[in-house]
Formats: structure tokens, C-alpha cells, sequence
């Protein structure tokens, strides 16, 4: 979801309309609907105090969780749904987890560089 699809569910989710959510925030209510059509971004103030009223950090509200954020940026399912997985396992298991990822990547970065 995009950061204008957010806060449109947001506002709405929380009862607000562009008007009084824009008198909460203290900016003028076209301004919401310009953010919400993604025709500009609010500045770091704004944004904070859009994310206060909704009750939500700025983070998330940029963002969106972090399967949201997984989701827009890994374009492999099957890795998306492993890496689920491996979410749900101790801390201990997920350390061990990370440290065979990371010993795969530095094994493959050393490859490359022997060859070139």
C-alpha cells in the first residue's frame, strides 16, 4: 500500500474527515487530499503530527509494517513466505538462521572477487 492509500485508510479508519483531520493536523483541508492523491509528500513536521493523531509512528505510516515493507521490496515468494518462517522460530534458531545467510552471501562476495 502507498503512503497516500495509508493515510486515507487511517483517517477514515479513525473517523475523520479531510476537513477535521486537517484542523487536527493544522494544515488546510486540500492539502490532506493532495497528500492522500500522492501529489506531494508532507514535510518531516507534518508528518509527525499526522502520524500522533492517527496513533501510529511516522515510520509506519511512510512504510507500512513490516510485511508491507518486505512484500514492496522482495520480489520472490518463495523467499517472502521463508522468511515467515523462520519469524516464527526462537531467537536463538533465527540467529543461527542470519549467520548461515550471511556466511552464503560473504562465500558468493569472495567468489566474485577472485574472479575479477
Amino acid at each position: 500500500m502507498k503512503f497516500g492509500e495509508r493515510l486515507k485508510d487511517l483517517r477514515k479508519k479513525r473517523g475523520l474527515s479531510q476537513s477535521k483531520f486537517a484542523e487536527l493536523v493544522k494544515i488546510h483541508h486540500s492539502q490532506i487530499g493532495r497528500y492522500e492523491r500522492e501529489e506531494c509528500s508532507p514535510s518531516s513536521d507534518i508528518l509527525k503530527k499526522m502520524a500522533t493523531v492517527l496513533e501510529v509512528s511516522a515510520d509506519f505510516l511512510m512504510e507500512g509494517d513490516t510485511e508491507e515493507i518486505a512484500s514492496s521490496q522482495i520480489y520472490d515468494r518463495d523467499m517472502i513466505r521463508l522468511f515467515k518462517k523462520v519469524q516464527d522460530l526462537k531467537t536463538q534458531d533465527k540467529e543461527v538462521v542470519k549467520i548461515l545467510i550471511e556466511a552464503f552471501i560473504n562465500r558468493k562476495q569472495i567468489e566474485e572477487m577472485v574472479r575479477g
